[in-house]
């Protein structure tokens, strides 16, 4: 607690009353009790006037009814002994008023604390009640030293400054509730990526393209998903490095453990080796990892089933980029599922503004693609997979919970190229018609209106006219870990409606 006390001259002033030029010998060289300071204060306030500081002459300690001033018999012994004793008998309050240069006081309200860490054991140091962390003990100088002392405290505060380090520490975090109501899907992020590995350049898988080609299929592929018309915004670009074992052939660049100069070869190569302690050629793969999120985040569409629903009223397909999206639903039913839930309206909004409506989440699973192959094929959800199970959702009557990625009126795609001006209209081709026959042979299937089979039959015709006479290899072709990545079954149902 600071007293009445005269304004704090400057040591640099001749009349300062740090100055002991002024002071006879005698008194200069006269022993007195002072201030030495431990422990800084976690308020940062030590330097302020109310705040004992090194070079602080102790003029009065009131401890309880006890009071002992200036001079102290025996100094910093004989104080310690007050100390010890009234630590003994729980007087540990105490009061110590200071003194800097000739009538400048201050005072600490403290209490006593043995000082095994700061002092030594058997030694008693002061902690102040306002602030633990502060600590002070006692200290024999001169009188002379504790002026020089008091008039350096601009020189001692600049050396505190850079002696004092930034301490680290740890801090409790409710991370289950944090995560259960700061997600706008509980305990699951929206921030999505892909991972594109390096593209093989020849068909044994030996060689391999360029970083700067891997850079610019991911930047391709996020073009051209939002032209497309799926409202997502990129987020950020990296690196991935991924060890795998490789023959020393089959790496773009070899790094060598004694030679730093090698590492200039590496700006641009997507995969490289080197041979540890053992002998083994380990490589290292260079993919590149884009992140993207929804333009204005998900909703949440629970579709509930009733038990005379005989189709949930959508259809959902997938884009060249391995998004899956409602690609039609039915407009003259308005009991469906689809228009119960919102679903339908959603849908039109969507085919207003040129977006598609992307199901980015099924039963709180994520089905958007994540990764892109050495061959190119794009690893994503098989759109008949999905349809089977929405149509089990309708069979048991469990409710289907979607996640679709919303879409901002206002945002403007111009650094991507032109959208699609009707990116809702692109439809899957389908299998023949004696394929589609076969499956509506199941007496939960609803026969097709005569609008449908016009669709069907103008689309085997956009589909025998682009692809001709490879149609029969491709439809053959069951082979998704290759370049066409589930295309097939794209073809097995006209629209995929479920």
């Amino acid at each position: 607690m600071p007293m009445d006390r005269s304004p704090y001259y400057s040591s640099s002033s001749d009349s300062s009353p740090f100055s002991s030029s002024g002071s006879s010998p005698a008194k200069a060289s006269t022993v007195v009790l002072s201030i030495e300071c431990l422990k800084g204060s976690s308020k940062a306030d030590e330097w302020t006037g109310d705040m004992l500081q090194t070079g602080d002459i102790v003029e009065e300690l009131k401890i309880g009814n006890l009071t002992v001033k200036s001079p102290f018999k025996n100094g910093k012994t004989g104080v310690q002994r007050i100390l010890h004793n009234s630590f003994k008998q729980k007087q540990t309050s105490i009061r110590v008023r200071v003194r800097r240069g000739s009538d400048d006081l201050a005072e600490l309200q403290a209490c006593i604390v043995p000082g095994d860490q700061l002092v030594g054991k058997k030694q008693y140091v002061l902690r102040a009640i306002d602030d633990p962390n502060y600590a002070v003990g006692f200290f024999d100088r001169t009188e002379s030293e504790c002026l020089n002392l008091q008039a350096s405290r601009t020189s001692r505060m600049v050396s505190a400054l850079e002696r004092t380090p930034l301490q680290d520490g740890y801090v409790s975090y409710p991370w289950e509730r944090r995560m259960g109501e700061m997600l706008s899907i509980p305990n699951s992020s929206s921030f999505y990526s892909i991972l594109f590995l390096p593209k093989a350049s020849d068909k044994a898988g030996t060689r391999y393209n360029d970083l700067e080609d891997t850079l610019a299929r991911a930047h391709a592929w996020i073009n051209a998903s939002q032209a497309s018309g799926a409202p997502i915004v990129f987020m950020n670009i990296q690196t991935e490095s991924l060890l795998t074992k490789i023959s020393g052939d089959t790496a773009s660049s070899t790094v060598s453990a004694g030679s730093l100069s090698d590492l200039s070869n590496l700006a641009n190569t997507s995969i490289y080796g080197f041979e540890d302690y053992h002998g083994i050629d380990i490589g290292v793969v260079r993919a590149v990892r884009l992140w993207f999120s929804p333009l204005a985040g998900e909703i949440p569409i629970e579709i509930k089933i009733k038990e005379t629903d005989t189709k949930l009223g959508f259809a959902i397909s997938r884009t060249e980029e391995g998004f899956i999206h409602i690609s039609s639903v039915i407009e003259t039913d308005n009991d469906a599922p689809s228009a119960r839930s919102g679903l339908s309206n959603l849908y039109k909004q969507a085919s207003e503004t040129s977006r598609l409506l992307v199901v980015s989440r099924i039963s709180n699973q994520k089905v958007l693609p994540w990764m892109v192959s050495p061959t190119g094929a794009i690893r994503c959800f098989d759109t008949v997979s999905l349809s089977q199970k929405l149509s089990l959702h309708r069979h048991a009557r469990v409710p289907i919970l979607l996640h679709v990625f919303l879409w901002d009126r206002s945002a403007n795609y111009a650094n991507v190229g032109s959208i699609r001006a009707r990116a809702m209209s692109v439809c899957p081709p389908s299998l023949p018609t004696e394929v589609h026959l076969a499956r509506r042979d199941n007496e939960n299937q609803a026969l097709p209106t005569e609008e449908e089979e016009e669709e069907e039959e103008e689309t085997d015709d956009q589909y025998e006219s682009r692809e001709g006479d490879g149609a029969a290899a491709i439809m053959l072709d069951r082979d998704t870990a290759g370049e066409f990545s589930f295309r097939l079954h794209d073809f097995g149902l006209t629209n995929n409606w479920v």
